[in-house]
């Protein structure tokens, strides 16, 4: 039978859970819808017990299709769970959640990061290398405070790592995700204390900080929990951009990394975070200085809001499935190839600045149609990445190259717009780099347990799982300071 490890990815549209065998080959990818409420004024969140239902129905599936697959009892001997960052929870002592998840761009907690003491909001970029708005996680639990919730005896938990605590782990905040949240100082990797003060928090408000796949307990062996799961090695694999990354293999140093999903993301690997004024300078263009999945290792994350922008586009359109999709892709298509790409100049497309996400559409022309409107779209896509590039290099050396993957990175117009602003783009064919990069990531905690051998490693090599380690990029000018770690041992439960 061999092993078997699963990645399980916490997406804004979609969860999804991919289980891999010893030598990496994907053996049964799963999806389920992710569980939003929308509310008025662009309001989005989500109850806990609802996204527990939905990962609950996904490991019954897999168990079920795992023993018809195999016709006996496989066993996944560890998961380990990504997604998006900035979403997550507030639990009590007993480990119950106390408010509602809200979505990464919910636009609650604008008042409140606009409400900082001065000295706060001046340090915030430069001390957390975020961009000072309502995305980081901070924001949202200010609103909630706001609005009645004592913080004092609760913990916070990034969204992966709520699931792994679930599902029978020791509470952990693992830096790629806690680097999305404002509570962290780059510059220290350890807790903004100036922050949790203004919260009125100790410093345990968060859990203990570790790398991603560090293993922090094993799956319950309750009868609630699929049998082929029991028993299974648990982590966090970080924030789903940043794993979909590592999956790729090796990033070069002149190469963007580029995730086109609900957010598109552009990423560069760096040997150290940059200088506390770099951080400030980019902060000011929405970028981010954070830390990466891999330890001793960062990253500048400079994100769109353009798949979100692209995805509320279609449904206007009516188009709410991928048979339709792909129809508007070719028709788009056949217009470049035929007659030249549709006209820019009487529609105009707002709202993927990383602030914004509110889609506005201003019409200059009669008789436009929906391949104009999505060609509108994904112009103002690259628009937004050219902005971002621009910032991006008068800090580091230029990229020469790109690696491009995501789901909307499947169509061909998008594909054919992003190659008119990215240097050099090869498309990745692979399905769910995310979810695959958290199976290697599991299988990485499976193999640093000592239960097993690399797949990808000889008898008498290391035994580290995945792609090698990251090369870094020069940088313009020095860093600020030297990087002492944290521990990485997981707190006892709550």
């Amino acid at each position: 039978m061999g092993h078997h490890f699963a990645g399980l990815d916490l997406g804004t549209t979609s969860i999804k859970l991919l289980i891999t065998d010893d030598d990496g080959a994907e053996i049964l990818l799963l999806h389920r819808a992710t569980p939003w409420r929308s509310r008025p004024h662009g309001m989005v969140e989500m109850v806990a017990d609802e996204l527990l239902s939905v990962v609950r129905s996904l490991l019954e599936e897999a168990a079920a299709r795992l023993h018809t697959r195999e016709q006996e009892t496989s066993w996944v001997n560890a998961l380990a769970v990504t997604g998006m960052g900035e979403s997550g929870v507030l639990i009590d002592v007993t480990g119950q959640v106390t408010a509602p998840i809200f979505a990464w761009f919910d636009p609650r907690g604008e008042a409140e990061i606009a409400e900082l003491p001065p000295d706060v909001a001046g340090d915030f970029s430069g001390l957390t290398g975020l961009p000072l708005s309502a995305q980081a996680s901070v924001a949202k639990v200010l609103y909630l405070r706001k609005h009645g919730l004592e913080l004092a005896a609760l913990r916070w938990l990034n969204l992966p790592e709520f699931i792994v605590f679930s599902l029978g782990a020791s509470p952990a905040s693992e830096y790629s995700l806690t680097s999305r949240t404002g509570f962290l100082r780059v510059d220290e990797d350890g807790p903004w204390m100036a922050m949790l003060d203004y919260l009125g928090v100790p410093e345990t408000f968060l859990p203990p900080l570790v790398d991603a796949g560090t293993s922090l307990g094993t799956l319950s062996q309750d009868s609630a929990v699929p049998s082929p799961f029991r028993g299974a090695l648990l982590s966090v694999a970080g924030h789903d951009h940043l794993v979909s990354a590592v999956s790729s293999g090796d990033i070069p140093p002149d190469r963007y990394h580029v995730s086109c999903g609900t957010a598109e993301v552009l990423l560069r690997v760096l040997s150290t975070p940059l200088t506390r004024q770099a951080r400030e300078r980019l902060g000011a263009e929405l970028i981010n200085c954070v830390r990466h999945v891999t330890p001793h290792t960062w990253v500048l994350v400079a994100g769109t809001k353009s798949g979100l922008v692209a995805g509320r586009a279609l449904q206007l359109l009516g188009i709410r499935d991928r048979l339709a999709r792909d129809a508007l892709d070719t028709l788009v298509m056949a217009r470049v190839v035929n007659d030249g790409p549709a006209r820019t100049d009487t529609i105009e497309v707002t709202g993927a600045r990383n602030d914004d996400g509110v889609l506005r559409i201003s019409v200059y022309a009669d008789q436009s149609d929906p391949a104009d409107l999505f060609t509108a779209v994904l112009a103002h896509g690259n628009d937004e990445l050219r902005r971002l590039i621009a910032a991006m290099d008068r800090e580091i050396l230029p990229a020469t190259s790109s690696f491009v993957t995501g789901g909307w990175a499947s169509m061909r117009s998008v594909q054919w717009a992003r190659t008119q602003v990215l240097p050099r783009p090869h498309f990745s064919d692979r399905v769910q780099e995310t979810a695959y990069g958290a199976s290697l990531l599991a299988q990485k905690t499976f193999v640093a347990d000592g239960s097993a051998p690399s797949w990808n490693s000889d008898s008498d090599s290391d035994s580290s799982v995945g792609p090698p380690p990251q090369h870094t990029i020069a940088l313009r000018g020095e860093p600020d300071f030297v990087s002492v770690r944290a521990p990485t041992s997981a707190a006892a439960s709550l």
